[in-house]
């Protein structure tokens, strides 16, 4: 059985990668089935950097294929924060109502267009003894000061996509797969799937 390991703990990015492979007989797993694993430590400045650390180490500890995403949220008003920092935007203890609290709260003064954003998204397939593959999305919106929908994760609930007056939480799995920042890149990764199915095989 061919096996692909997700580099996360976060079984709602897990899942839109079991989308993509659930035709293929490919069995994801993520890090919760691998507890005896080390925190790799997200040192990089960019998006790419921080996919690669994290795809590349736990292929080298694991002997097998790894995917590793790194994403966030880009605001306007913001200077681009929290960019890298997104998973972790308000601190210790990291989840997701402290971020968007903390998110809201900067931007409660600010104008629409300037709470304009981006989602951006870079996936690592790192496969041992080959070189790092890497696909890039993004997605345009913006942020609102309430939230709207009850799907997804993350800022989801606050990143608007004007052009289906929706928020990404609004949205069903199959329609976020086609336009997210994420389901971009995995669309992009995909393209290469014969060939990474593959290296699954040696």
């Amino acid at each position: 059985m061919k096996k692909l390991l997700i580099a996360t703990h976060n079984e709602g990015k897990a899942l839109e990668f079991k989308a993509l492979f659930e035709d293929y007989g490919v069995v994801i797993e993520t890090l919760n089935d691998y507890p005896e694993l080390p925190e790799i430590e997200e040192t990089g400045t960019t998006f790419r950097e921080n996919a690669a650390l994290k795809a590349e180490a736990i292929a080298k500890l694991t002997n097998q294929a790894v995917i590793s995403d790194d994403s966030g949220l880009s605001v306007v008003a913001l200077n681009g924060a929290p960019g890298v920092y997104s998973a972790r935007y308000a601190g210790e203890p990291a989840n997701d109502a402290n971020n968007n609290e903390k998110l809201v709260k900067a931007l409660e003064k600010f104008s629409r267009e300037e709470r304009a954003a981006r989602f951006d998204c870079t996936i690592a397939v790192a496969v041992p003894n080959e070189e790092t593959r890497f696909y890039e999305g993004s997605i345009e919106g913006e942020i609102l000061l309430e939230p709207r929908g009850s799907a997804g994760f993350g800022y989801d609930p606050y990143f608007l996509v004007p052009q289906l007056s929706k928020t990404t939480a609004e949205l069903t799995m199959s329609e976020k797969n086609i336009i997210s920042h994420r389901g971009k890149a995995i669309q992009k990764m995909a393209k290469d799937l014969p060939q990474l199915l593959l290296s699954l095989s040696k």
